[in-house]
């Protein structure tokens, strides 16, 4: 088991300095107002990062191993942010959309690669089991070649 850390010090209000480790510069988070003053990033937008980056770097690699060049790639994500039961925001849903750089008759093995990319997501795979997740993979030509709920 491996552990992953980061640090967090508030700099104003709901203004955040988060630090990653050596070498690896901070980041600045914040919410949008009334509460902050929209200087950074908010915690919804880097649960969105976190997913579509996690989602992304195992498709590249799935197609990578079979010596394919998807690139460049891209992803969308939208969360849907709305009321609970007991009336608190949470993150109700996400929709991810991953673009590839190219179109899908240029890739050999794409199906193997769709078939098993989202198993070897971390982040995406752990949010899932608390948030309706979709995910979705378009070519370069707009053609809907995987989409997952």
């Amino acid at each position: 088991m491996t552990t992953v850390s980061v640090s967090l010090r508030q700099q104003a209000d709901h203004r955040f300095e988060i630090r990653f480790g050596d070498n690896i510069p901070c980041l600045i988070a914040d919410e949008p107002a009334p509460l902050g003053k929209w200087e950074g990033p908010s915690p919804a937008q880097l649960l969105c990062a976190a997913v579509g980056n996690c989602l992304s770097d195992p498709l590249l690699f799935a197609l990578r191993k079979f010596k394919q060049a998807p690139e460049p790639l891209r992803c969308e994500v939208q969360a849907e942010v709305g009321r609970n039961l007991e009336g608190r925001l949470r993150i109700l849903g996400m929709h991810a959309t991953i673009i590839l750089g190219v179109a899908a008759s240029a890739l050999e093995h794409l199906d193997r690669s769709l078939a098993q990319f989202e198993e070897f997501c971390t982040v995406t795979q752990s949010v899932r089991e608390a948030v309706r997740m979709r995910v979705t993979v378009v070519d370069s030509d707009g053609q809907t070649l995987h989409d997952q709920t």
